[in-house]
């Protein structure tokens, strides 16, 4: 308990665990998106997109003589990752094919150029690691505002303007024709994907980012009976993934991000186990109470049935 409390009152702890709460509630935001969509791939086509404005944000840095050379890799990364966003879903608004073909390019080229250009700004393979797999130990006051005002916007987008779109992302036909500015929302949608994947870089890595978007999302559509309540239990469930990795790994010395993505597939698990035993046990109550209603009509109702 006093190693609990201690590791609260330290600044370090306090900023990861601000980070990492505020990032799995607000990331299942944009998946029940995503997931509606059929496009859960996107945050990891956005994500090797990401790599290369990090590396690009290296570069400016030590080209400009900044005290830390990844000072403008956050916003580097905001960048390229709209950038990307913007293109995949021109791309596909045109065809299925061609959008699968960008997304291969966007995969390939985005973590070739990373690597390439995190070379030529000086930077090493383990500041490379810390941004594909997480790093929260690195988290700084400025990253944690960064997160923060990141995060605000991706939930006052994706909750503000939850029905307009669900309803492009069901239907855009119909969105379409109901007046609704479906390219607009388009875009919303993949700028808030991008903005997603950035501030869930330093939490999960860029390379796990997708799975912190879809996995809670998969386990809340086993339980949920309605969007509303899908996005809902989803941001609970990827708020605990997040808090509970960190916790585990201020005591036992493993990667926090891996552990956050095993936490939500051992729940997702968990779930798909437990929905049988819980459909079981719920069919009976239902069926009683229908029969109490039965008994109680009058016999008149049930010959008009």
């Amino acid at each position: 308990m006093s190693t609990v409390l201690e590791m609260l009152s330290t600044p370090l702890f306090q900023r990861a665990l601000l980070a990492a709460l505020v990032v799995g509630i607000s990331a299942p935001v944009v998946g029940t998106f995503l997931v509606q969509r059929r496009l859960s791939l996107l945050g990891d086509g956005i994500g090797h997109v990401a790599l290369t404005g990090v590396a690009l944000g290296w570069l400016v840095g030590a080209a400009t003589g900044a005290a830390r050379a990844d000072a403008y890799a956050i916003p580097g990364a905001v960048l390229a990752s709209i950038a990307g966003a913007v293109v995949i879903e021109a791309v596909r608004a045109r065809g299925r094919t061609s959008g699968d073909l960008a997304l291969a390019l966007l995969f390939y080229g985005g973590i070739a150029g990373g690597v390439v250009l995190i070379g030529l700004a000086g930077g090493t393979n383990a500041n490379l690691m810390s941004y594909l797999f997480g790093s929260l130990a690195t988290v700084s006051s400025a990253d944690l505002v960064a997160t923060l005002v990141m995060s605000g916007v991706i939930l006052a987008v994706g909750v503000g303007l939850r029905s307009a779109l669900f309803a492009v992302s069901q239907d855009e036909e119909f969105a379409r024709s109901t007046g609704l500015p479906v390219t607009v929302l388009n875009i919303a949608v993949a700028v808030v994907a991008a903005l997603t994947v950035t501030v869930s870089m330093r939490v999960v890595g860029l390379l796990l980012v997708s799975a912190l978007m879809i996995v809670p999302v998969a386990a809340s559509q086993l339980v949920a009976r309605s969007f509303r309540q899908t996005m809902t239990i989803a941001m609970v469930i990827g708020g605990l993934a997040c808090v509970g990795g960190l916790l585990v790994t201020f005591t036992v010395d493993l990667a926090p991000g891996a552990l956050i993505v095993v936490i939500a597939i051992a729940i997702y698990a968990g779930t798909a186990a437990l929905r049988p035993l819980w459909h079981r046990a719920a069919r009976p109550a239902s069926t009683s109470e229908e029969a109490r209603a039965d008994a109680t009509d009058d016999p008149a109702t049930h010959r008009a049935r």
